[in-house]
């Protein structure tokens, strides 16, 4: 089996984008794709059942015609708050209010705040609010090299899809099993999390169908594969790792919620693979390093998977 294309290794976010005027929808856009972000528009009527659900996001691009200010907290951007108040909500003001300041308690609600005539005062806060932390190329490409790697391996008759990498900031958990696995280094501490629904897991692991124990082990068994190759590649073993406190980590099963103590955004991969049916089985990938991060002191230890296959040192089973 030959080695895919590379990766993009342009790390993007979705934002939901909720706007009653049409007249901005492509300003709005040439905005989002100038700074890579995703837009996602979502129907008045949905926008809750959309934000209760499991769409990764990174922020919310908000009118001030949907916010619904000062109806005493039955607002929208109120309501998004109380729903998903990790997401940062960017304010569009109209042009006729946009002189008069906000209520302090309206204020409140609002990462920044931009009318569409001068929406490139909008990019600080969305460098700031969603792309916080900077991730190396080499990183993000490595991870991809080393998750297809694996997958393909283990699951050698199906074909592996990596979307492009992406940040959020929510915390909804995806699917009915995860795994956590800390990495630790002298530049990074923190966890990986791969994520899965039951009825992947069963397809990708027919033969442990029947118990949801053998299905949780397969999960992990690809979980501990993927963090051997990533400790190899990237972790120097020979540098001291000074331990320091740890966070507790928050689950709330009933609101599909996890927390890591840290208001940072995620960095995510979503892998897609097909079989012979063509019928799409996705697992997602977090990184989440909430209790060190040194992007600067960032080393690879070896030679890239991909120049492997290319040289023909490497080749899948």
């Amino acid at each position: 089996m030959q080695a895919s294309a590379s990766l993009d290794n342009t790390i993007t976010s979705k934002v939901l984008v909720l706007d009653r005027d049409a007249d901005c929808y492509d300003t709005i856009k040439s905005f989002c794709e100038r700074h890579q972000l995703v837009g996602l528009k979502a129907h008045e009527e949905h926008v809750m059942a959309v934000l209760r659900s499991n769409v990764d996001l990174g922020g919310i691009m908000l009118s001030e015609s949907l916010a619904g200010l000062g109806e005493g907290g039955r607002g929208l951007a109120r309501r998004i708050r109380e729903v998903r108040p990790e997401l940062p909500i960017f304010l569009r003001r109209r042009r006729e209010s946009a002189d008069t300041p906000l209520a302090e308690r309206d204020s409140e609600l609002f990462s920044a705040v931009y009318r569409v005539d001068d929406i490139e005062a909008l990019a600080p806060a969305v460098a700031a609010s969603i792309f916080s932390q900077r991730y190396p190329n080499a990183l993000v490409r490595g991870i991809a090299e080393i998750s297809r790697m694996v997958l393909e391996s283990q699951f050698p008759g199906m074909q592996v899809e990596i979307d492009q990498p992406y940040l959020v900031r929510d915390r909804i958990i995806f699917g009915e099993v995860f795994t956590l696995i800390p990495l630790e280094s002298s530049w990074c501490r923190g966890y990986m999390m791969l994520q899965a629904e039951q009825k992947t897991l069963r397809a990708l692991a027919p033969e442990a169908a029947d118990d949801f124990r053998h299905l949780n082990n397969a999960l992990g068994e690809l979980t501990n594969l993927i963090w051997g190759w990533f400790k190899n590649r990237f972790i120097n073993q020979s540098q001291p790792i000074q331990q320091l406190s740890q966070v507790p980590i928050i689950i709330n099963h009933q609101h599909r919620y996890i927390s890591f103590g840290s208001d940072d955004a995620q960095l995510c991969f979503k892998y897609v693979l097909r079989g012979d049916d063509g019928v799409p089985l996705v697992l997602l990938q977090r990184f989440i390093f909430n209790l060190s991060w040194s992007p600067e002191d960032f080393r690879e230890n070896q030679t890239s998977v991909e120049e492997l296959f290319e040289s023909g040192e490497l080749e899948l089973f």
